[in-house]
């Protein structure tokens, strides 16, 4: 039964399967989505105008990769951690709201940048904010929705990047192609401190663990003090399954995001295509395909872990698997529609590994964990992925550009096939892990 004031309508059944979400949570996730949105938009406006950043700053390859990769991971995934701790412990709304309206500041500062060393700056003060966003989204949303939806919740709230660089693609290209990519920058960034301030007054907390199932009586206990900083941190690196699904995200973000940040440039650079061409298809190919990967994964996951709890390891492998190939014919394509045909694909089945990687870690931890452990999982993936995918794929550019001149970048994106191969490989050694686990649990039961 449900009163006006109740978040969740909860049937007869005790157990935390059978709650069924209310139109608090709903809107709550829509809010949130809508954030995470933001960020991601944020994050690729520099990506997507990164040619006439180029021609009115003379940026090189490299000072992109850095500025969107490095300089940007390091502070995005360092401050995380502690602020991934102090939601834990305080109104984990609040924080998202503060770091909200922190990053679409900086954000709008990125137009106003002089010179190269200007930017950077900007951008890193970006980083700083973006580090209170996800992680207590992540927790928020687990505490609105039950295990048995939370997959589909997770699934639907990461359709934030898809939907956040499409929008990025198709508005920061249209402003910029109408007025200048200045303005891109100044229009975003104050959409977010407005956004930020709709979180501040309507997102309220939930209660931390309220709809997972009961424990055990000795788990209870145990719980009953909140984890410290440094007993959470040392069981997320000690636990195998939380560790190896870190690495294996890092290694996919390492070509995700590398893509990512140069697709853009690639297409207008040697493929032929113009800036209002890409705000067009290229916004409706990201839009599209990485929604669909995105939510895709997290309905397979909610329909195969229960049975088999290797799933969160195994889907993310096989479409990886599957987009390796189309990858390469996306790179050889001859021109850009061409290569957009083999891009589809791959756009989607790169994004399998998210949804189920999130949904896992917010599983194998209690519910005082977290947004901590959300903050672990983003430092290992996007130091890895973040910090290093693009700084090493404008820095091998760089190399092949006195010699290659014309497609520096074609030479670049081919040896990421490799590190494919590398995620797949650490995917399997997931699954290897949670095996295990689920082997010691049987003995111990």
């Amino acid at each position: 039964m449900s009163t006006g004031n109740e978040t969740f309508v909860v049937s007869t059944s005790p157990a935390a399967s059978s709650t069924r979400p209310g139109a608090r949570a709903w809107s709550a996730l829509v809010i949130l989505t809508f954030v995470y949105v933001l960020n991601f938009l944020d994050r690729q406006l520099l990506s997507i105008l990164a040619k006439p950043i180029q021609d009115e700053l003379g940026v090189t390859d490299g000072q992109l990769g850095l500025i969107s990769g490095l300089y940007f991971a390091v502070f995005y995934c360092v401050l995380a951690i502690p602020v991934g701790w102090l939601a834990d412990r305080t109104n984990r709304t609040k924080v998202l709201a503060i770091a909200c309206g922190l990053w679409s500041a900086a954000t709008a500062a990125c137009g106003f940048a002089a010179n190269y060393p200007q930017l950077a700056a900007a951008r890193m003060a970006v980083g700083v904010g973006e580090a209170g966003g996800v992680p207590p989204s992540y927790a928020i949303i687990s505490d609105y929705f039950p295990s048995g939806s939370r997959g589909t919740a997770l699934s639907l709230f990461n359709l934030g990047p898809p939907i956040g660089q499409a929008l990025g693609i198709a508005f920061g290209a249209s402003i910029a192609a109408a007025y200048s990519w200045r303005s891109a920058f100044i229009v975003v960034g104050i959409v977010g401190v407005a956004t930020a301030l709709i979180v501040w007054v309507f997102v309220r907390e939930p209660k931390r663990g309220g709809l997972d199932a009961p424990a055990p009586v000795q788990a209870v206990a145990t719980s009953a003090e909140k984890s410290g900083f440094w007993s959470t941190f040392a069981m997320f690196f000690k636990h195998p399954v939380l560790l190896r699904v870190s690495l294996a995200c890092g290694a996919t973000q390492f070509v995700t995001y590398a893509v990512l940040n140069f697709t853009t440039l690639f297409l207008m650079r040697e493929k032929g295509m113009t800036l209002n061409e890409v705000a067009v298809y290229y916004a409706l190919l990201i839009g599209v395909f990485v929604s669909a990967g995105m939510y895709v994964s997290g309905r397979l996951i909610d329909t195969y872990a229960p049975r088999a709890k290797t799933a969160f390891a195994y889907i993310p492998a096989i479409g990886l698997a599957l987009a390796m190939p189309l990858f390469i014919g996306f790179v050889w394509a001859p021109d850009w529609r061409i290569a957009l045909l083999f891009l589809a694909l791959p756009t989607g089945l790169n994004y399998f590994y998210l949804s189920p990687a999130v949904t896992l870690v917010q599983e194998e931890v209690r519910p005082d964990q977290r947004v901590l452990a959300g903050a672990l999982l983003l430092l290992v993936m996007n130091l890895i992925g973040l910090g290093l995918g693009p700084t090493y794929l404008g820095a091998v550019s760089d190399y092949f550009r006195p010699t290659h001149p014309g497609n520096s970048l074609q030479l670049a994106f081919y040896t990421l096939v490799p590190f494919y191969l590398l995620a797949i490989a650490l995917f399997f050694w997931l699954a290897a892990a949670i095996k295990r686990e689920a082997q010691n649990r049987s003995a111990v039961g």
